[in-house]
């Protein structure tokens, strides 16, 4: 059993704003895909189009939930997120005025997490030691790496099987966004989570993805069946390595 995400042929705009064109991407069960591409080629808003955020113009998006398909388009982002897809958003998106527990508490109101709530609560204070030791504490007032470890608990305190992390490296310094990346590694791990990370960090991204894809302009311009293809793709070569 396991779980699994594929859109085909995707397009979505803000207006007359064409922002993807055609997508199609796949991530298997246990998987971790990346999703590669530099500032406004639109990683964030396909993100936002398997929440049910922004909805499609046209093309499909199914996960397969332990034998169990559903299409995601034409659903409310609630009955998304009670499926047991998670997203951790970019600039994290905390409440600051509520503390740390509070904020990770209000992770868990999907069905499902509230019947592990004391569970996941408890793994989560494992999982991030320091957000254990400050789980009183403003999240406001919290660090960008400690902000950054809460979304990643807040997300697991749904219970997630689909885990999707939207730029996780943004505003964090090389080597907190160099514990992320490892950190997102072990909780999928842990939690045997299939995770689609959309990043432009190349060189930290690939270090736990399978496979890749990039996206510029809003297309699919290259998938990487692994991470050899991607370090070896002409793409990557000019956008992120300088070559």
């Amino acid at each position: 059993m396991g779980s699994s995400i594929a859109l085909s042929g995707v397009h979505a705009a803000y207006g007359a704003v064409r922002v993807l064109e055609d997508v199609s991407l796949r991530v298997g069960s246990g998987e971790t895909v990346a999703l590669l591409g530099t500032n406004g080629n639109g990683k964030s808003t396909l993100m936002k189009c398997i929440m049910g955020i922004v909805p499609p113009l046209a093309g499909g998006i199914e996960v397969d939930i332990d034998g169990t398909k559903y299409e995601l388009v034409g659903l409310s982002t609630e009955q998304i997120v009670d499926l047991g897809i998670a997203l951790v958003p970019e600039g994290r998106r905390l409440f600051p005025k509520l503390t740390v527990e509070e904020n990770l508490l209000l992770g868990a109101y999907r069905r499902t997490a509230r019947a592990q709530r004391k569970h996941n609560f408890e793994f989560c204070c494992e999982a991030f030691p320091r957000l254990a030791e400050r789980r009183r504490q403003l999240s406001g007032s919290l660090s960008g790496g400690e902000q950054q470890m809460l979304a990643l608990a807040r997300a697991l305190m749904l219970a997630p099987r689909i885990l999707l992390v939207d730029e996780p490296s943004v505003g964090l310094a090389p080597i907190l966004v160099q514990r992320t990346i490892d950190k997102i590694k072990e909780l999928k791990e842990s939690y045997q989570l299939t995770v689609l990370m959309a990043e432009q960090n190349f060189n930290q991204a690939i270090r736990i993805a399978d496979r890749g894809y990039v996206i510029v302009h809003g297309k699919i311009a290259f998938e990487g069946n692994s991470t050899a293809e991607l370090n070896n793709n002409e793409l990557i070569r000019k956008f992120y390595l300088g070559l």
